[in-house]
């Protein structure tokens, strides 16, 4: 492992704001929406979150790589986020488990990064700001040419990702002689949701992200779950299709984040891009059905429209977010189709919300 901790690094925004840090990673440069996210735990599985692909990601928390990097925390298998950018970077670690530190993986893994960054300046200045664009580079320290490059990069808003990064092939997770046999549309799936279906008797096959509804159900799934993942939902027309024919065949469903906005969007329901977005271990929801609040995981910078919903005969709410009131849980009535925008899988977050799988398996079976 080689240190590259005391070399100087910059951040530039999109706005033209600019700080100064270390290098942290690999020397180099990259881009990517800036975001934050107000975990206090879990770093390794956000950076490996398929659904934070190509942003940026501020961490909250003051300490990042104290308890090292362990294969078994991934959440996929690679680094998904585009860059970090830290307070405390801690090379060296202290855990039994770990099998090495954060920089050796970062640099196998060909990710840029800065600390000693004041991220509380930062998470300030995004959270009034809004998202926007971000650049780090510790190989380049000239703030105009960093602009000039920090310039040519896209908005997040119309961008299609999934496809990049869904399986290219299908795969199997699960006991095969398992009861029942959910068909999994990997729009940028987490490990821990199929672990969950695992936990409960299901055997999966995880289909790549453009695959049509006649390929899975030649499969002879007993349903079907539409995974969260990264990019705009409104510019992803094969997967809204897909969720359309497997309402239009009436079978059961359930959607997880990116999944939740296209069935939203399958049934006419149009998404926006949010102020900020809702990234952390510890949002407030309220399950309306049943009365009760739930702390939840989340990462996600797109919602649905909440005036669409008042609107609609064919969706129901569930659930709503605490702190800004944002639709957090839909249904479909009259079918057998539900999702949430939050992650009941959580991975890192808490365990309040995996009784929607139970829930999801009974709809099954039933």
């Amino acid at each position: 492992m080689t240190s590259y901790s005391k070399l100087p690094a910059i951040l530039v925004l999109e706005d033209g704001t600019v700080y100064h840090g270390k290098a942290a990673g690999k020397i180099g440069t990259t881009t990517g929406e800036i975001c934050f996210n107000t975990g206090t735990t879990g770093y390794q599985e956000i950076f490996t979150d398929p659904s934070y692909f190509g942003q940026i990601m501020v961490t909250t928390n003051a300490h990042i790589g104290n308890y090292g990097v362990d294969e078994d925390d991934t959440e996929s298998n690679k680094i998904q986020i585009a860059g970090l950018v830290c307070k405390n970077y801690n090379i060296n670690y202290s855990r039994k488990m770990a099998d090495s530190s954060i920089q050796t993986y970062f640099e196998e893994q060909n990710l840029v990064g800065i600390s000693d960054i004041d991220t509380r300046s930062l998470v300030r200045h995004i959270r009034d700001k809004g998202a926007m664009n971000a650049i780090i580079s510790s190989e380049n320290l000239d703030v105009e040419s960093l602009k000039t490059e920090l310039a040519k990069v896209p908005s997040m808003a119309g961008l299609e990702l999934s496809s990049t990064v869904s399986t290219t092939e299908p795969y199997f997770y699960g006991d095969e002689d398992a009861a029942v046999r959910i068909a999994v549309l990997d729009l940028g799936i987490k490990r821990n949701i199929l672990r969950n279906f695992d936990t409960r008797q299901v055997y999966a096959k995880v289909f790549p992200a453009k695959t049509s509804f006649a390929e899975m159900e030649a499969w002879g799934a007993d349903g079907y779950f539409i995974s969260n993942g990264p990019g705009d939902p409104s510019a992803m027309d094969y997967a809204i299709n897909t969720v359309k024919e497997i309402l239009a065949a009436d079978k059961p469903m359930f959607g997880i984040c990116l999944g939740h906005q296209i069935l939203a969007l399958a049934n006419g329901i149009r998404t926006e891009k949010m102020f900020n977005g809702h990234r952390g271990i510890n949002h407030p929801v309220k399950n309306i059905i049943a009365n009760r609040c739930e702390i939840t995981s989340q990462n996600h910078g797109f919602g649905v429209v909440r005036e669409d919903i008042e609107n609609s005969k064919d969706i129901e709410v569930t659930h709503i977010n605490l702190n800004d009131d944002s639709i957090e849980g839909i249904r479909v009535k009259g079918k057998k189709a539900f999702s949430v925008q939050y992650h009941p899988e959580s991975s890192p977050g808490p365990h309040d919300s995996r009784y929607l799988f139970d829930e999801f398996v009974s709809m099954v079976k039933a």
